[in-house]
């Protein structure tokens, strides 16, 4: 388990589902992870919070109004220490803007862009609200990685913008993978991989959120049982058991039992 007060700059600092059915994400998820969900805000569109024993852990909302139906999709969010400079950086680098920094009541600024290879992420300055500070235990996130066909650019662009240092864990047309770091810091944070040779035509590219939990046979069963899918069996990897499912409104996440 890893527990922290803030999140280094660059560095994952909170996930959210936008999700076409909100109740049945609330009962989805307590089922599978023992979350609890909170009140929905009015004042933020009905958002509301994940927690896991007292812990905030992940972010929900549904639709938010005609022409803004909710994606059934999970985004991360990048730490930035200056979200209105981080927003300049990554639109001078190439991204799509589609939500300016912006406030957040007291609790940041948060920006919300496509990088330059296609996948969507947010950034987010911390101001009353850090974000999640547990990770790699159950029910909590383990890990994050960006799949794209556009490899060479997508470091580029994080280097570029989030301030990333970079190591090369393989670089073979079979495995070319990257871990990021922060300055000073050799703790691997996330990764990026080229998915040129796997992604499937008509899928953009995008951010993989990896859930820890007990046992993944166990819990894909239970994502069965819940209604939700398996789009790729668990597998046994150097970084433990991993399983690719979806909840029953279609939003993709992975289970992954790290090594032991």
């Amino acid at each position: 388990m890893t527990t922290r007060d803030h999140a280094p700059v660059g560095a994952p600092c909170w996930v959210d589902l936008w999700t076409s059915d909100v109740a049945g994400s609330r009962a989805f998820y307590g089922e599978l992870f023992g979350w609890e969900a909170g009140e929905a805000d009015p004042q933020f569109g009905g958002y509301f919070i994940f927690t896991r024993n007292g812990v905030d852990i992940a972010g929900c909302m549904g639709d938010m109004g005609e022409g803004m139906a909710a994606n059934d999709t999970w985004k991360i969010y990048l730490a930035t220490d200056d979200a209105i400079k981080t927003t300049e950086a990554a639109e001078a680098a190439g991204a799509e803007i589609v939500v300016p920094a912006t406030p957040v009541g007291d609790l940041g600024i948060q920006s919300v862009l496509v990088d330059p290879t296609g996948a969507h992420l947010g950034a987010w300055e911390e101001r009353t609200f850090a974000g999640f500070t547990v990770l790699d235990e159950p029910g909590a996130p383990s890990w994050f990685e960006l799949h794209t066909r556009q490899y060479s650019a997508a470091l580029d662009f994080y280097r570029t913008v989030f301030h990333w240092e970079t190591t090369t864990v393989g670089d073979t047309d079979d495995f070319r993978y990257s871990t990021l770091q922060t300055p000073g810091n050799d703790e691997p944070l996330a990764g990026i991989m080229d998915a040129s040779a796997f992604l499937p035509e008509g899928i953009p590219p995008y951010w993989a959120l990896y859930w820890e939990v007990e046992n993944a046979d166990a819990s894909l069963a239970t994502v069965r049982s819940l209604g939700g899918s398996v789009i790729q069996a668990p597998e046994d990897t150097p970084y433990g058991r991993i399983a690719t499912v979806a909840d029953p409104a279609g939003a993709v996440f992975r289970l992954r039992t790290g090594p032991r």
